[in-house]
């Protein structure tokens, strides 16, 4: 998720030096959004490690 977003950041860097201003303020949210769904399902993935299955 995280190489997903760095993927579309360095696509809006190259958008916005290039010029094409659309392009780069679309691929900077999908990369926004992008960062905070992996960051949320990271955060998820640790609490419910730590905390573990209760098996009986």
């Amino acid at each position: 998720m995280f190489g997903w977003a760095a993927t579309f950041l360095s696509m809006a860097i190259a958008a916005a030096l290039v010029g094409a201003s659309g392009v780069a303020g679309l691929a900077s949210q999908i990369a926004w959004i992008l960062f905070l769904t992996g960051l949320v399902l990271c955060v998820m993935s640790f609490l419910l490690r730590r905390r573990g299955p209760r098996v009986w």
